[in-house]
């Protein structure tokens, strides 16, 4: 379905189900070159479990319009706007990657607004090399490919993830190529990992967080290495928030290469009181 966020259409997939704002809702947030696709699976069962699902595109990624973010904190407060347009008062939210950034960053801003907090593949700081910023911008394809090497931990995806056999490395090739094609203004691939790159308040947001976390990491991920949380999951801790965290043993793409189990830590941590 769509809102008008900030003035222009924002696309959001509501996971098969329709819209109910009496409903509780999780807000689902991809990262680089990804869409609202790429929960699939988690946002169709929590649509299905009583949930509402809002499993949006960013603005100027595929079926949003608007001007793509260049930094974490512009995308957070579209999130926060998204939540307004929808009329949603209270919401939990699931970033991946650039999308656990923005994810945190508005949870730090919208305090009580915001009911659980779920980072998937996060890092802080998430810095990228200059050899693939560089790359992202004046060779996006090879850029693409290097990214999907590094993010894979199987070639091929389990049943519940796609369909049986899928390339997880082939789709995920697709999906890079359409979201970039999809803005012909911006190349959205450089200025999100340039984004990524830059934020810089990931120590302080993660103070000012008030709810549940769960910290949801891939053992082998590359992209974002679990090592990498670990400074986020100690400042949580100290702050005396309730904190989970969940290691799986694939790479930087939970959501595919590890389906169930994503969905099942998602699940029972969004029964977190």
């Amino acid at each position: 379905m769509y809102f008008q966020v900030n003035g222009h259409p924002t696309y959001c997939y509501t996971g098969g189900k329709p819209f109910d704002v009496a409903k509780p809702t999780v807000v689902f947030i991809h990262g680089v070159l990804n869409d609202h696709s790429v929960w699939i699976l988690q946002s169709r069962y929590l649509a299905h479990h009583g949930w509402n699902v809002l499993a949006v595109d960013l603005p100027g990624h595929c079926k949003s319009a608007g001007e793509a973010p260049s930094t974490v904190e512009e995308a957070a407060d579209f999130v926060a706007a998204l939540l307004d347009a929808a009329g949603v008062q209270r919401a939990a939210l699931v970033g991946h990657s650039w999308g656990s950034l923005i994810a945190l960053e508005a949870a730090s801003r919208l305090k009580e607004r915001v009911s659980h907090l779920v980072l998937v593949g996060i890092a802080y700081p998430m810095k990228v090399s200059q050899a693939l910023l560089d790359a992202a911008l004046a060779e996006p394809m090879k850029a693409l490919t290097m990214i999907n090497v590094f993010s894979r931990s199987t070639l091929a995806a389990p049943p519940s993830a796609l369909g049986p056999g899928t390339w997880v490395y082939g789709a995920s090739m697709a999906l890079g190529r359409r979201v970039l094609a999809s803005n012909t203004r911006v190349n959205v691939f450089h200025r999100g990992f340039k984004a990524c790159d830059s934020y810089a308040n990931g120590d302080n947001a993660i103070t000012q967080v008030t709810c549940p976390v769960l910290f949801l990491l891939g053992a082998q991920d590359q992209m974002t290495q679990a090592k990498a949380a670990q400074p986020l999951i100690d400042k949580a801790r100290a702050g005396g928030k309730t904190v989970q965290v969940a290691s799986l043993p694939v790479g930087h793409h939970q959501m595919t290469e590890a389906p169930e189990e994503t969905l099942f830590a998602m699940r029972d941590f969004l029964k977190t009181p």
